[in-house]
């Protein structure tokens, strides 16, 4: 069971039953077919009825950790693993995820960078993603892959308004 090894690397950023929890989240989501939800995970784990099914709902939404420091121990193990000598090559990319709605507060106006041109500029609603990656040479695959290791969400600045302009408007 090598993959359990390398979850446990994450063990340390969880109490214990919150840890039991993700565990149950993590080897479901990649078990169930189709829309990796949390009733379809706990429907494929086989706890479709289990009476305390908010606690796994928790996990994502109430629990406190650390992102950053989980980024850091995929970095660490990153390193180790693709480029134990150097030297470190990283790269940055956004991505917009094109999403509607009114509840979504971070939503912004963007270029869409596959759309537009030189000539012609388009814009979309959506997220904004930033994704940090190791530029690593996969040996078997003969290119170089970047590796995300941290993910962050980077909403465009608000329009605020002064006093002022509604004075003049």
């Amino acid at each position: 069971m090598e993959i359990l090894s390398v979850l446990s690397l994450f063990a340390p950023l969880f109490s214990h039953c919150v840890w039991d929890s993700a565990m149950v989240l993590l080897v479901g989501a990649i078990l169930a077919p189709g829309k990796r939800t949390v009733t379809a995970i706990l429907r494929v784990m086989g706890l479709a009825q289990t009476p305390n099914f908010q606690t796994y709902h928790r996990v994502l939404n109430r629990t406190v950790w650390s992102s950053l420091a989980a980024s850091r121990i995929v970095l660490v193990h990153l390193i180790a693993v693709f480029a134990p000598t150097g030297p470190l090559v990283m790269a940055i990319d956004d991505t917009i995820e094109r999403r509607r709605g009114s509840k979504i507060a971070a939503k912004g106006i963007y270029r869409d960078p596959v759309r537009s041109s030189d000539s012609h500029f388009v814009k979309t609603s959506g997220l904004r993603w930033l994704s940090l990656q190791l530029l690593v040479s996969i040996p078997w695959a003969q290119k170089t892959w970047g590796l995300p290791f941290l993910t962050v969400l980077a909403p465009s600045e608000p329009i605020i308004k002064s006093r002022d302009d509604d004075i003049n408007d």
